[in-house]
């Protein structure tokens, strides 16, 4: 099973990947890790991940699974999940900043990194944490060590890419 952890983020859509693309590192690390993970993945976000995952699936040039909308999180060989930590890392951040943001993101970018994602729901919802997916995600029992592609907080928010294979 391969699973793929990427955010969210609105400027991720095709529309805003012009010549000066405000986010063209983490597009790059978005779309390599959609393509490794292939045709069929099942689609785990809220509503506006699902509109930027279904962006970055057309992009990569991959399908999605048939079952994809389906609240299950059973018998799909691939996922692609779609989540990311806190919106209120710096002043400039959409949400300003909230000094718990930095500890919010550490713990839940190490539970992440070590494959075991654990959330806290209402903290996240107070540092706009975009976090269904990955709650969602698990579901999917421990998934091991996650390969990282990309983690870094440009505009205040929290990004991460990630990949695990068992």
């Amino acid at each position: 099973m391969r699973v793929v952890l990427v955010p969210g983020v609105l400027a991720l859509l095709p529309e805003y990947a012009g010549l000066d693309d405000p986010v063209a590192e983490l597009r790059a690390a978005c779309l390599e890790a959609v393509r490794w993970l292939g045709d069929g993945p099942v689609i785990l976000a809220d509503p506006q991940g699902e509109r930027v995952a279904r962006a970055l699936v057309d992009a990569a040039g991959v399908s999605t699974s048939s079952t994809t909308g389906d609240r299950s999180t059973t018998g799909a060989s691939a996922y692609l999940v779609i989540g990311n930590g806190s919106a209120k890392r710096t002043e400039k951040a959409p949400g300003h900043l909230d000094e718990r943001a930095h500890p919010f993101d550490e713990g839940l970018g190490a539970s992440l990194r070590a494959g075991r994602p654990e959330v806290d729901a209402a903290l996240a919802e107070q540092l706009w944490a975009s976090v269904e997916g990955i709650g969602r995600m698990a579901e999917l029992g421990e998934l091991g060590e996650a390969r990282v592609d990309y983690d870094d907080d440009p505009y205040g928010v929290q990004y991460w890419v990630m990949r695990w294979e068992r």
